[in-house]
């Protein structure tokens, strides 16, 4: 049964290499294609979700969503039609879009022990009003960016890939599930004898019966096959993370060392890598990330200025295609009506907000997501690198900024309300990158743009619903910020507010963190955060990672990338879900047994 009027693919016209492969009125979004969607969505975003919190990154869910839908569409249900497989992986997507933008706002408030203060639909509630924002504020911009700019939205095109490989999507699947049964059962194993750190340099200094290695050289390894997934898909992408990690712990600290500069606590030197971590690396990773993300915005000026154009341009040419988006004014209402509700989750999320705090936060929210939206959609359209927490970080000291005007706010309810908009506006800017790749995907394979749209707009409620609940489940299980699960983005994002509202920033660290990461993104867009990330997480992950990323690059080189591409990848992505969904597992039990 069809919930919309497909309308004539515009790939009805002729089949090429390059273009549109199906035929006729295909099925596109149906209810199978919506049951489906829903159910890999909230798949992928648990498993996305127990991932961002465990290493502090978050991947693009519509690849995996595109491998799993051809295995239970073509696979199970027998369906054929290339644009339903299309909806799917966007509404899979979409539900997946909420991951990201909570997991690297909401931990902030737990960690920094303001999560009984939180209310849950609140929360839910906003991200829901703010991915409906992100998705309205993006919608008109996709003729300008995919038809006429024709960005090359590489995720995008790697979705397209899979969906217009005939039969290949079967064997993908079927790699992905036996992987997942494989890290799951390594992860069960880990999880069960508490093995998940394994320290090579103690264990080969036990061997030889002598300490060969300094302590602060770390060679923490973190157990596990998500890590590897995630370095294997990140494969050269994530170097210069490896780099940052490595040049803090093997090269960084042996040279403070010979100087005579290593930390003090307690008149004894700092040499365990945990505290080295916390009183040095954490905080100039943290000056790099925001120093990054500063002198990023700078330089995405003149894009932002030329999509303003091509939003007017976009809204003229509407008389030409109407039928190809949703109708303008129902995204003028959707703007106006989410604004609105921002609004009232600002003044509800803390007695002390108030009216003007409340619309003032709300007008700065929504101003704030159509200005990021375009500025990661361009980014991630050019170099699919998206900014995302470093948007972030800017927004919700922005909105602290604003909570301790008027006679300033107290330093809970500050946090809460700030944070609480901040995650909102964090959904929204997700959204709004993920449809667009989603957009050219459908580009490529001779979607209709109109139904994608509504398909996303039917997967952005679910997520915030399953995202939040996860967080309460998981901090009652491990503690948020705790060894077992870290949130480094959560971490970051608390370590500045608390920074700004206490007083008690290390600034000369910060300062030299921020300057060397604007250096490093003026000389390549992106690098100063992604170095900047490798100072702030543990190294064990680092190490780990680095694995996977090793792993890709002797696969590329014997053999081959396709292989890489149809193989290796599938393998990683389903060790990525095994792990997180065992995870999560574990979760759910300790929180069982303990009550």
């Amino acid at each position: 049964m069809s919930l919309g009027t497909p309308k004539p693919s515009p790939a009805t016209a002729s089949f090429s290499s390059a273009g549109p492969l199906t035929r006729g009125a295909y099925p596109e979004l149906t209810t199978h294609a919506l049951v489906v969607g829903y159910f890999l969505g909230a798949l992928i975003a648990l498993s996305i979700g127990y991932a961002a919190l465990k290493l502090g990154f978050s991947i693009e869910g519509s690849e995996l969503a595109a491998i799993l839908g051809f295995g239970v569409l073509r696979g199970v249900l027998r369906r054929r039609s290339i644009v339903e497989n299309n909806i799917v992986q966007t509404i899979a997507s979409a539900v997946n879009g909420a991951s990201s933008g909570l997991m690297f706002s909401v931990p902030a408030i737990f960690i920094l022990g303001y999560g009984t203060e939180l209310n849950p639909y609140v929360i839910a509630f906003g991200a829901m009003a703010g991915a409906i924002l992100g998705i309205a504020f993006i919608i008109p911009l996709r003729k300008h960016m995919i038809d006429f700019e024709r960005l090359t939205y590489p995720g995008g095109v790697a979705v397209a890939s899979i969906l217009r490989a005939p039969g290949a999507g079967i064997v993908k699947a079927k790699l992905l599930l036996g992987a997942m049964a494989l890290s799951a059962l390594v992860h069960g194993f880990v999880l069960y004898y508490q093995a998940e750190y394994f320290d090579l340099f103690g264990w080969l200094d036990g061997l030889m019966g002598v300490d060969i290695f300094p302590e602060y050289l770390n060679g923490i390894w973190f157990v596990s096959l998500m890590t590897m997934g995630v370095g294997y898909i990140a494969a050269r992408g994530g170097l210069a993370f490896i780099i940052g990690g490595f040049l803090c712990y093997w090269l960084l600290a042996p040279m403070v060392d010979l100087a005579g500069l290593l930390p003090i606590e307690a008149g004894e030197v700092v040499t365990n890598p945990s505290r080295l971590r916390v009183l040095l690396f954490q905080p100039v990773g943290i000056g790099m990330l925001i120093g990054g993300a500063v002198i990023g915005v700078a330089f995405a000026f003149p894009l932002l200025r030329s999509a303003i154009a091509a939003m007017q341009s976009a809204d003229k040419a509407r008389s030409i295609a109407a039928s190809d988006e949703m109708p303008i004014r129902f995204l003028y209402i959707a703007v106006i009506a989410s604004t609105i509700l921002l609004g009232v989750m600002a003044v509800s999320s803390t007695s002390e907000v108030g009216l003007v705090r409340g619309v003032l936060m709300a007008l700065l929210g929504t101003a704030w997501v159509w200005m990021s939206g375009i500025i990661l959609s361009e980014a991630i359209g050019r170099t699919n690198w998206s900014p995302l927490s470093g948007m972030t970080l800017i927004a919700v000291t922005l909105l602290i900024i604003i909570t301790q005007s008027m006679g300033g706010m107290d330093r809970g309810p500050a946090i809460v309300a700030a944070v609480t908009v901040g995650a909102a506006t964090c959904v929204a800017m997700s959204q709004a990158t993920d449809l667009m790749m989603d957009l050219k995907t459908g580009y490529l394979v001779g979607a209709t743009p109109r139904q994608q749209q509504i398909g996303q707009m039917l997967g952005a409620w679910l997520g915030p619903i399953l995202i939040v609940g996860l967080v309460y489940v998981l901090h009652q299980a491990y503690g948020l910020g705790s060894e077992a699960l870290p949130a480094p983005q959560g971490q970051a994002l608390a370590s500045m507010v608390d920074g700004i509202l206490g007083g008690n920033v290390p600034v000369e660290k910060y300062a030299a963190g921020a300057m060397l990461g604007a250096l490093l993104s003026a000389v390549f867009g992106g690098l100063g955060i992604t170095v900047g990330l490798g100072f702030y997480l543990p190294f064990s992950i680092v190490l780990t990672y680095s694995l996977g990323s090793l792993l890709r690059e002797i696969t590329d080189r014997k053999l081959g990338e396709r292989w890489s591409e149809h193989k290796g990848i599938p393998v990683a992505a389903g060790f990525i879900v095994g792990e997180a969904l065992v995870g999560v597992a574990f979760a759910v039990n300790t929180i069982v047994a303990a009550s």
